[in-house]
């Protein structure tokens, strides 16, 4: 009877070791100390059902009017992202916005940066020196799976790095898979899936380490926590009953 515990004893410790994650499946960045990565920055386009929020400036206040139509609602309002009645414009299918006095201008396919230089070049022929600012109002990135906070999150600009989506959904828990995260990216309207390694500084050149309008982080759980979901309530009850009966067990048969 003793050596039967002790042998079952043994093959449990055995097992919780297999179980636990080893430190290189658990640190990020791994790689040569002090090496430097060189990496092409990524840059969001504006796509169909992009909605973007444009404000027009010049020397002549009067001369912006016709072309910085707002919501009467909108008085005493100075941020631009959080109105709900500012006015905003909504890409269409083919990429064209219906902008006041220019009617359709193209800006799908263009940088943020690019499209207000198209609008300030637009507007040059009604308005001296224009300035022109573009800010999305719709772009956001959803992170899923085992993350401490998952869900969607609203970003006030164009520029966000996975790195940076992870730590708003709080990290991966320690049942995330740090070696296989998914990103689903939709481009010229076709889904199409990454997968990038935390714990390589490779990550650094992959092309999804800049996030774009819409992507999905989605984050694997591993063995440990897909075996734990097969146990009920009642199962770890039941577990527990047998590690006090065979702590019994283990005192008498001594």
């Amino acid at each position: 009877m003793k050596n039967s515990i002790s042998k079952f004893l043994i093959v449990l410790i055995i097992f919780i070791v297999s179980s636990c994650a080893s430190k290189k499946e658990m640190i990020y960045f791994q790689g040569n100390q002090g090496s430097t990565t060189k990496f092409e920055e990524f840059i969001p386009k504006i796509q169909s059902s992009d909605r973007l929020a444009i404000s027009v400036s010049a020397a002549d206040v009067r001369a912006t009017d016709p072309f910085n139509q707002q919501s009467i609602y909108q008085a005493g309002s100075s941020n631009i992202n959080s109105n709900p009645y500012v006015k905003t414009y909504t890409v269409d299918e083919n990429g064209f916005i219906n902008y006041p006095v220019l009617g359709l201008v193209k800006l799908g396919g263009l940088t943020r940066s690019e499209a207000e230089n198209k609008l300030k070049e637009e507007l040059s022929k009604y308005i001296t020196n224009p300035g022109v600012n573009i800010n999305y109002t719709n772009f956001k990135i959803s992170v899923l799976g085992e993350v401490k906070n998952p869900g969607y999150f609203s970003i006030p600009n164009d520029r966000i790095t996975i790195l940076e989506a992870l730590g708003m959904a709080g990290d991966l828990t320690v049942y995330g898979v740090r070696k296989n995260i998914m990103v689903i990216r939709e481009q010229n309207g076709e889904k199409k899936t990454y997968t990038v390694d935390l714990t390589s500084k490779d990550i650094l050149n992959s092309p999804v380490y800049y996030l774009a309008q819409n992507d999905v982080v989605y984050v694997e759980p591993n063995g440990a926590k897909v075996s734990s979901s097969k146990f009920t309530p009642n199962y770890s009850l039941l577990i527990s009953v047998a590690g006090v009966i065979i702590s019994v067990i283990a005192v008498i048969s001594k």
